[in-house]
Order: structure tokens, then sequence, then C-alpha cells
């Protein structure tokens, strides 16, 4: 649309469904690069792009023409069919229900680039869900304990839908 400036950054976050460990280093540049090149063309523009083998963080500069829910479904579900089609994973790979989408100021891009090219360091000191609990609260994002991590439980459990989409 002419005469429409904005400038949208949206830290987004998502898990592996159930928390498996099954991005492998192997080919986790390959996924990156992958998603990198969806999110490009939908016109948005992407800063960094990490993570570890059970999730993924992607600082994006939103275009307002696709909303952050749109664009979330639609990476996950072509990421999972992508993974699938490449046989990476033993069985069916697919994300958890759900992300978290943070966002920021142009003055704190750096510092969010860095935060998500050093996963691996980060994780050393906490785990994802530690690190997932600290952005809802750092937000003040309100949520029920029960479902931000049901997924984990509904394994213990069994699963609670006969779908088990995942997306």
């Amino acid at each position: 649309m002419a005469n429409t400036y904005s400038q949208i950054f949206i830290h987004l976050v998502f898990a592996v469904k159930y928390r498996d460990g099954v991005i492998s280093a192997s080919w986790r540049q390959r996924l990156h690069q992958y998603m990198v090149a969806m999110v490009q063309k939908r016109g948005h523009k992407v800063y960094a792009i990490g993570g570890m083998s059970d999730h993924v963080h992607l600082l994006v500069s939103m275009s307002p023409n696709q909303s952050v829910s749109e664009l979330v479904l639609e990476l996950k579900r072509a990421s999972s069919v992508w993974i699938n089609e490449q046989r990476l994973v033993v069985g069916k790979f697919a994300w958890q229900e759900g992300y978290g989408a943070f966002s920021y100021g142009k003055s704190q891009i750096d510092g969010v680039v860095n935060y998500i090219k050093h996963q691996e360091e980060h994780h050393r000191k906490k785990t994802f869900k530690e690190e997932y609990m600290e952005f809802l609260e750092v937000f003040g994002v309100q949520y029920d304990d029960r479902y931000v991590f049901r997924c984990l439980e509904e394994r213990m459990d069994g699963p609670k839908s006969p779908t088990g989409n995942g997306v």
C-alpha cells in the first residue's frame, strides 16, 4: 500500500513438539536458511535466527502486509513439511502449538541479535523453559501455567486430541 511506513521488530520463539531435541546441529543451519528464505519471500526481513535442538528464535522486521500469527503458522507448517520431506528426523516432525512474539524498539535490536546468536551460551545457564518463562515475565504477558508447557504434560499422559497436529 502506498505511503505506508512501518518499523515493527518482533522476536519469535517456538519449540519442537514435546520439546524434543531433534533439530540436529548437522542440519540446523539448513533449516535456518530455509526459514529465512520463507520469511523474506513474504516481504519481511530477518535480523537474526538461532536456537537449540528443541526451539528456534527469529528476530524479524515485519511488513504490515501480514500478521504475526499468519507468518508463524506458515513458517511452522512449511518447515515441518520440509523437515519431513528431507527425512531429517526419525518419525514425524512437528512444532508445538503456539509461539512467543515479543516486540522491541530499534535501539534494542543489537542486543536481541546478540542474544539470538549466542543461544548455546545462554542455555548453559538456563533451560528453554526458564528462558521462555523469563520472557513472559519481563514483557508482562499474562499466562496460565496450565497451558504454557501443556504439551509436556500431554506427552506424559498421552495425547488429548486425536489430531495432534502440532502446528
